[in-house]
C-alpha cells in the first residue's frame, strides 16, 4: 500500500478546452519526496491543489495509506500545504506564525511546541522578530515550520523557492530537504526548475500538457528520457534520426549503439556529455564538423558543433581547448536513447537531426 496513490485525476475547467491535468497517476511511499517538474501551464499546480482538496477532479481518486480523501475538504485531509508566497501573517511574530498552525492544542502548550519547531528549522533566536525582519529563506523556514505544527501526513510545496536568489535559494533548497528527511514527512514538490527537481526530490513526474510523460528516479529520466519533450526539457540533448537493426543504429554521425534494442526508424536522444571530440581525419574517413562555438563554465566547456546544417552540442571536462573553427569529428561515448515519438515529433522534427532552432520552438510550443 502506498502513502499517497493518486489514480487517473482528470481536470478540464472549460468544455471547449484541453484538460488542464489528463488521466495523471503516481503514487507516493512513505518519507518520499516527489517532484511535479514541468512548463507553465502543464497541470502541475492544478494537480496539487486537487490533492490538496481546493479543486475538485473531474475524474479520478486520491488515497492517502489506502483511504480515499477525494471527497474531504483540505482541512480534513491532513495534508500541509507551503505557499510560493510563504503567506505568513505580517501582523504576528515569527512564533506567533507558528503558533496559529497548533489551533487544537491546549493554549499552555502553544509557545512552547512552537519555540521547539523554530529550533528545529534553526530559527529559534528569531523568534519574537516580525517576518519583514528576515530574510526570504528564513521566511520559507517559518512558512514550513507553521506546516509542520499540525502535524501533517504529507506536504504540498509550491514552487517555494522561486521568489529567492541564486544563491540563497540552493542553501534554502538543501536546508528545507534536510529538514523534511529528519522529520520523515512526505512531500510534494511543484516546480518548473529541471536542477531544483533533479536535485531535491527521489524521483520525479515530468508534465507536459496536462499529462505525465514519465514518472522515475531523477538518473532514470536524465540518462533515459521517454520522450523527446522529457529529453529537451530535463537539461540539454542532441535529437537525431536513423534506422535501427538490433542494438546500432545507421545515422548521420555514422553506426552507433542505441539503447533499448530497435528495429527500423528510430528518433535517438545523446545528451551532449555523451559525445566525445576527436581531430578530424584528415583521409576524410570520419564523420566531420566545425566548432562554430565555445562556452566555458568553469567545470566544463561547451562546444556547439555544426555538421551540416545541424548543431551538435557537446561537453567537455574544463581543460578542453579548442578554438573556434576548428574542423573535429563526433563521436557517442555513451549509446544513444530510443525515444518514444509524439504526434508532434512524428508532424515536424527536421528529417536527420534536432537543430538548436528547433529546441526553441518546441519549449515555445510547451509553454
Amino acid at each position: 500500500m502506498y502513502h499517497l496513490d493518486v489514480r487517473h485525476i482528470t481536470k478540464c475547467f472549460e468544455p471547449s478546452l484541453m484538460p488542464a491535468v489528463s488521466d495523471a497517476s503516481f503514487y507516493l511511499e512513505s518519507g518520499e519526496i516527489f517532484g511535479l517538474v514541468g512548463p507553465s501551464g502543464c497541470g502541475k499546480t492544478t494537480t496539487l491543489r486537487i490533492i490538496a482538496g481546493f479543486e475538485h477532479p473531474d475524474s479520478g481518486d486520491i488515497l492517502l495509506d489506502g483511504v480515499s480523501i477525494g471527497g474531504l475538504p483540505p482541512e480534513k485531509r491532513k495534508i500541509g500545504f507551503v505557499f510560493q508566497d510563504y503567506a505568513l501573517f505580517p501582523n504576528r511574530s515569527v512564533v506567533g506564525n507558528v503558533m496559529f498552525g497548533l489551533r487544537g492544542v491546549d493554549r499552555r502548550y502553544r509557545k512552547k511546541r512552537g519555540e521547539e519547531l523554530l529550533e528545529l528549522v534553526g530559527l529559534e533566536r528569531e523568534a519574537d522578530r516580525m517576518p519583514h525582519e528576515l530574510s526570504g529563506g528564513q521566511q520559507q523556514r517559518v512558512a514550513l515550520a507553521r506546516t509542520l505544527a499540525s502535524n501533517p501526513e504529507l506536504i504540498l510545496l509550491d514552487e517555494p523557492f522561486s521568489n529567492l536568489d541564486a544563491a540563497l535559494r540552493e542553501t534554502t533548497r538543501r536546508d528545507i530537504r534536510t529538514l523534511l528527511k529528519c522529520a520523515d514527512v512526505s512531500a510534494i514538490l511543484v516546480t518548473h526548475d529541471q536542477e531544483e527537481a533533479l536535485s531535491f526530490c527521489d524521483r520525479v513526474g515530468v508534465m507536459h500538457a496536462g499529462a505525465l510523460e514519465q514518472v522515475g528516479r531523477p538518473e532514470e529520466i536524465y540518462l533515459h528520457p521517454e520522450t523527446s519533450f522529457v529529453a529537451q526539457f530535463l537539461g540539454r540533448a542532441n535529437l537525431l534520426r536513423g534506422t535501427a537493426r538490433g542494438s546500432v543504429a545507421e545515422t548521420e554521425l555514422g553506426t552507433i549503439p542505441i539503447v533499448p534494442d530497435a528495429e527500423g526508424p528510430v528518433l535517438l536522444s545523446l545528451r551532449p556529455e555523451h559525445l566525445g571530440l576527436s581531430p578530424a581525419d584528415t583521409n576524410g574517413t570520419n564523420h566531420s564538423g566545425e566548432v562554430v562555438s565555445r562556452e566555458f563554465r568553469g567545470h566544463d566547456v561547451t562546444f556547439r558543433i555544426r555538421f551540416g546544417h545541424v548543431d551538435y552540442l557537446a561537453h567537455t571536462e574544463y581543460t578542453g581547448s579548442i578554438p573556434v573553427g576548428t574542423k573535429v569529428s563526433i563521436y557517442p561515448r555513451e549509446p544513444a536513447v530510443v525515444l518514444r515519438e509524439t504526434g508532434l515529433c512524428r508532424r515536424a522534427l527536421p528529417s536527420v537531426a534536432h537543430s538548436a532552432r528547433w529546441a526553441q520552438l518546441l519549449q515555445a510550443r510547451a509553454n
